[in-house]
C-alpha cells in the first residue's frame, strides 16, 4: 500500500458532503477485494482504533470537534493498512489536552500496527515526543539529521539551536 496522508486541517482534507462512514469506506471500494461487510467490518474497526464510536459512521465531518475530526483523518490513512503515514503538522491546529492524546493515539497504533511515520512539524516539543529519528530542514535544505535525543542533547546547526532555544523558552512560559 503506498504511504497515506493525514493532513494538518481534517475539515479542509476531509469531504464535508459525505458522511464519515463513506469517507472511510470509499478507499475500499476503489482497491476492490472486499465484500460489502468487510468493508463496514473495516470501518467500525477503523473507527474504534482511534477511539471514535461506531455512530461516528454517520454522521457528517462538521458534525464532529477538531480532535475527532484529526482522528477520522487518522483512521482513513489507517483503513488501508500502509506502512508509512505522512502526518504534517497533525496537532498544530488543537489545544494541548487533544494534542497529547491525538500524540498518544499515534504512538499507541504506530506499535500496534508496525508501521512507520513521517512526522512534519515546526513543534520541537511534538517532535522530541514522537520521533526517533529527526532532519531539520533550512531553506528547502537538509542541515542537521540524527536520533532526536542526540539532535535535542547537541545541536550543531545554528537553525536548530535557534528552534531549540524558541521551543524552551515558549515552553518555560507556559509552566
Amino acid at each position: 500500500t503506498p504511504p497515506r496522508m493525514v493532513f494538518q486541517d481534517p475539515y479542509g482534507s476531509l469531504n464535508p458532503a459525505r458522511k464519515i462512514g463513506w469517507i472511510l469506506e470509499e478507499p475500499l471500494k476503489i482497491q476492490g477485494g472486499f465484500s460489502k461487510q468487510e468493508r463496514k467490518r473495516l470501518v467500525t474497526e477503523a473507527l474504534k482504533a482511534v477511539e471514535l464510536e461506531e455512530d461516528h459512521a454517520k454522521r457528517y465531518v462538521r458534525e464532529l470537534s477538531g480532535g475527532q475530526r484529526q482522528r477520522v483523518a487518522i483512521a482513513a490513512a489507517l483503513i488501508q493498512k500502509p506502512e508509512l503515514v505522512i502526518l504534517d503538522e497533525p496537532v498544530s491546529a488543537l489545544d494541548v489536552t487533544v494534542q497529547g492524546q491525538i500524540l498518544e493515539l499515534l504512538y499507541r497504533l504506530k506499535e500496534e500496527h508496525g508501521m512507520s511515520y513521517l512526522f512534519v512539524s515546526h513543534d520541537m516539543n511534538v517532535i522530541r515526543r514522537v520521533c526517533d529519528r529527526v532532519i531539520v530542514l533550512y531553506h528547502g535544505e537538509i542541515i542537521e539529521t540524527g536520533r532526536t535525543e542526540n539532535v535535542f542533547r547537541c545541536p550543531k546547526h545554528p537553525y536548530t539551536k535557534e528552534l531549540l532555544r524558541k521551543t524552551m523558552t515558549v515552553h518555560e512560559s507556559h509552566s
